[in-house]
């Protein structure tokens, strides 16, 4: 799976289109970045770049940004309304998709580290990366802004986390952290500004001060009139969606709203969002309601409706939720083949794709038939009383489909590393070292692909023995199939990993023994899970 961070550097340079394009190409130039989004400031004087990439190429990315802009912004001329310490004023790391608040940390820490060592700035840690309470938030940091950066940095407890405790007039200083995706977003009022801002007050973490703190916690929150809608807005800042996410933000507003007699007509997302965000609003709904929605689409579409994103403009999710708008969920290069080019590259004189790929699709062709059984069970009169059986067994097999297709290709891909490890110089100790450090690495991930097929498939089990049970009995060869093809997937994917345990480069001995058992015992498992669920079609 993909390791997305996003990154979101503040330039102090919002009028010449000139510098702003060259921070553009800077940016989009750097091999795995993603150029999201520009937001520039006249008035303000100061430009948002927003990119993503795996958390090695956002770092990069970030470094070729600040090292053009410290070749075109002076920080000595610069005039703008925005408050601000230095030419890239701020660069926060926010982590997406699989990667850990940790790693953003890291990030943050290895960029400042780098910008300070090749540009000989200054450079403060902020957020999670920042150990100091009292510089935690960038208000503090910035405090007393560029012109009081001189004597700021003589002051022991604001000396630099990274960099010399010099003033550098054309540069100032860069704050950097890891934080999480701030979330701006509207809710909609038919009302005042004045009553908009009411219900602002009572969700807002600050409240009305200390003494009358607000209901939503990591929630700033004004209220607002937009006379080009006709319309009041509740506009909220989500500072941490993992803890205050959407749809608690909408319907606490909803409620505020009932109490003043005040409609709720839908809400919008200002900029982009993460598709976490947006399926957990969903789920919200689905529970809440007793939906049953599956399929991933069908979820997004039902979070825009129930959050009315669709009310003031179009809410295109291929453009403003972050992993469609990257390319995320594109599938590799053999998922996305027809069935007959994968069959004649399984065919191809080549070594992948082979074994490992070949048993992650057919287990996955084994949880489709699955999900197809259960489908054509599900709705229909004549089987409603076993709708609820079929709820509960359609998710996890649709689920775990979803999960083993990635596999065909990232079991090739684990291959790949190896042989490529294996391709390295090994002349001197110090190379051979090396290269026997990669070739473990690479044969681990070959061990761990398939072990992921067989733990994704072996939980479908008391799945499909329920379909067996309870399934339309017109499908029950289809089940049939459909048991003896995650057999074979299983089975496969032990033989993969037995193989690859086997060459005997892995250091880790214990390791190898732990997962050799694991895996023999899963097989014995799954062997018997499909005996039990052949034993009850055959029962029907």
């Amino acid at each position: 799976m993909a390791r997305v961070v996003l990154c979101i550097p503040n330039f102090s340079e919002g009028r010449n289109k000139d510098v702003l394009d060259a921070l553009s190409k800077a940016i989009s130039e750097s091999p795995g970045c993603y150029l999201l989004d520009v937001s520039e400031g006249e008035s303000t004087n100061r430009t948002v770049y927003t990119f993503a990439g795996s958390p090695e190429a956002v770092v990069l990315g970030a470094l070729n940004s600040a090292k053009t802009a410290y070749q075109l912004i002076d920080m000595s001329k610069h005039e703008g309304e925005h408050p601000a310490i230095g030419a890239m004023d701020v660069c926060p790391f926010v982590p997406v998709c699989n990667v850990t608040m940790d790693e953003c940390v890291q990030c943050s820490k290895k960029f400042g580290q780098q910008l300070a060592e090749e540009l000989g700035v200054p450079v403060y840690l902020y957020e999670n990366s920042s150990q100091r309470d009292y510089r935690k938030t960038l208000p503090d940091i910035r405090a007393g802004e560029y012109k009081g950066l001189p004597i700021k940095l003589s002051e022991p407890e604001w000396e630099p986390d990274f960099g010399p405790s010099k003033f550098v007039p054309s540069w100032g200083a860069t704050v950097t952290g890891a934080r999480d995706h701030l979330v701006a977003y509207n809710v909609n009022l038919l009302g005042t500004k004045q009553q908009a801002h009411r219900i602002a007050l009572n969700i807002r973490e600050a409240g009305r001060g200390p003494k009358e703190p607000g209901c939503l916690k990591h929630c700033r929150a004004i209220g607002w009139y937009l006379e080009e809608k006709d319309i009041a807005q509740v506009s909220i800042n989500l500072t941490c969606p993992s803890v205050t996410p959407l749809h608690v933000a909408y319907e606490e507003c909803v409620r505020q709203a009932k109490m003043l007699n005040l409609p709720v007509v839908g809400s919008e997302i200002v900029g982009l969002v993460s598709l976490q965000l947006m399926l957990s609003t969903a789920d919200y709904y689905i529970k809440k309601e007793n939906l049953f929605v599956v399929h991933e689409h069908q979820k997004i579409t039902l979070a825009v409706d129930r959050l009315g994103l669709n009310q003031l403009g179009e809410f295109d999710p291929e453009q403003r939720i972050i992993e469609y708008r990257i390319s995320l969920k594109k599938d590799g290069s053999f998922v996305s083949s027809s069935i007959r080019q994968f069959v004649e590259q399984v065919s191809a004189r080549s070594a992948t794709p082979g074994g490992g790929s070949v048993s992650a699709c057919i287990a996955a062709m084994g949880t489709a038939l699955g999900t197809m059984v259960g489908w054509m069970t599900y709705g229909y009169k004549k089987f409603e009383s076993v709708d609820t059986v079929m709820r509960q067994a359609i998710p996890p097999l649709n689920d775990a489909t979803q999960k083993l297709l990635p596999l065909v290709d990232l079991d090739s891909d684990a291959y790949t590393d190896y042989m490529e490890a294996a391709k390295m110089p090994h002349k001197t100790q110090e190379e051979k070292a090396k290269r026997n450090d990669a070739m473990d690495v690479g044969l681990k991930k070959a061990v761990d692909v398939p072990m992921s097929i067989i733990r994704i498939a072996n939980q479908c089990w008391p799945h499909l023995v329920s379909l067996a049970e309870h399934g339309n009995t017109s499908c029950k060869s289809d089940l049939q199939v459909g048991c003896k093809a995650l057999l074979t997937g299983v089975q496969g994917a032990f033989l993969n990993v037995k193989i690859n345990i086997n060459m005997g480069n892995i250091k880790d001995q214990d390791y190898c023994r732990k997962i050799l058992a694991e895996a023999e015992e899963a097989v014995q498992m799954a062997e018997r899970q499909c005996a039990s669920a052949f034993a009850k079609m055959d029962d029907s």
